[in-house]
């Protein structure tokens, strides 16, 4: 079965973008465009890892973050930062990457196999 990547980002473009990838890549995908529906999205599709922006309109990145990490289902799902905000590093304390915007597919695709594995 193919593993399930939630990404998170305000901008529509972005999303299709990192949808794009990773379907040609064989992964499954689910998508949210901020953070209240990220944790929504992830709630309902459990994915294995998620994708998220920092810098969203109606909730930030980080916000997201710490409501995911309360939850016991889904605290230890890995997350990548993919994010144009200088810093980003240092915004969520065990993102297993962080990955500046503008990015290419195989930079996504790097991480990802080195962290699940495929």
């Amino acid at each position: 079965m193919a593993k399930k990547i939630l990404c998170i980002d305000d901008e529509p473009e972005v999303v299709e973008y990192l949808r794009d990838i990773l379907q040609d890549a064989g992964y499954a995908t689910c998508e949210a465009y901020d953070g209240r529906q990220g944790l929504e999205v992830a709630q309902r599709e459990q994915p294995d890892l998620i994708t998220l922006d920092l810098d969203m309109s109606k909730e930030w990145g980080t916000r997201f973050y710490r409501n995911l990490r309360r939850d016991p289902n889904l605290k230890d799902v890995p997350i990548v930062v993919v994010s144009a905000l200088s810093g980003n590093k240092y915004a969520v304390k065990d993102a297993v990457a962080n990955i500046d915007k503008p990015f290419t597919p195989q930079q996504i695709l790097d991480v990802l196999e080195r962290i699940l594995g495929d």
